[in-house]
């Protein structure tokens, strides 16, 4: 009997991290503001700048805020992050981008990205340990197409 494609099964992984992530996120500023919101931080984890979740991971490890991270990545508790650090994280010119693009002021941004970060990654890494390459790029993908829809 054939066991299900990767990618069935890639599908149905994402399917359920996208669900649980704007699920958990559905009590913050609307559903709209959220999908636009997950979708911004996807674009920005995946910016040159960041470089991907590796890249995100060694700037929160460069800004002293490896511990945060790490958190979010392994199986236990996810500590949280505030606004002003994930300002630090990424700069306020970065902040201001996705602010503009989503029609949002930058605190608002900050504030959400410090909700939403430590879920997104959380849900991203569920073996405790950060995807690489193909694995990342597809779940990114995944995550984002299924909130265009």
């Amino acid at each position: 009997m054939p066991l299900h494609s990767p990618q069935e099964t890639d599908m149905g992984l994402f399917d359920s991290i996208a669900g649980q992530v704007a699920g958990a996120l559905g009590g913050q500023s609307g559903a709209g503001g959220n999908a636009a919101l997950i979708q911004a931080a996807m674009s920005l984890i995946n910016s040159p700048q960041i470089g991907g979740l590796q890249g995100l991971i060694a700037k929160f490890q460069q800004g002293g805020l490896g511990e945060v991270i790490a958190s979010w990545l392994g199986s236990g508790p996810n500590l949280p992050i505030s606004g002003e650090q994930i300002k630090a994280v990424f700069g306020a010119d970065q902040i201001g981008g996705v602010a503009q693009q989503v029609g949002m002021s930058s605190q608002e941004v900050s504030s959400g990205l410090a909700g939403l970060l430590p879920q997104l990654i959380d849900k991203l890494s569920p073996d405790g340990k950060a995807p690489e390459g193909d694995a990342l790029q597809a779940a990114m993908g995944m995550l984002g197409g299924l909130l265009k829809s």
